[in-house]
């Protein structure tokens, strides 16, 4: 049984809704379109969803690029099971807001951690 032709491994998903994962953290969804011998994708109709608690928002991105190296994670979304259950979707400007806050928070915990870095915690 032979193998797949070098830089096919992604034909059978084209023009099927994919979740790409980059280094970065951000969640990209869109319709792959097209790919390269790098695993470079071109996404149609394609936006970021950020998750902040039981929130979420899509950032329209339209026709988006991805340079394969930073991506980390590429699946197909069931359509059945694409919206997240038991969340809340918000605008984009509410989910910026959450999610800026969050990064706040997520900083002043370091800070904190690093004042009480001279208790011995043994």
């Amino acid at each position: 049984m032979e193998g797949a032709p070098p830089g096919t491994a992604l034909l059978e998903e084209l023009d099927r809704k994919q979740l790409i994962i980059l280094r970065d953290g951000r969640n990209i969804i869109g319709i792959l379109r097209s790919f390269d011998q790098f695993a470079n994708l071109v996404l149609a109709e394609a936006f970021e969803r950020i998750i902040v608690g039981d929130q979420y928002g899509d950032i329209p991105l339209g026709l988006y690029v991805i340079r394969g190296e930073n991506v980390v994670l590429l699946g197909q979304i069931d359509p059945a099971r694409e919206l997240p259950e038991g969340m809340t979707k918000v605008s984009v400007a509410d989910i910026k807001q959450a999610q800026k806050d969050e990064k706040t928070e997520d900083a002043l915990k370091g800070t904190m951690l690093k004042r009480m870095d001279f208790l011995d915690a043994e």
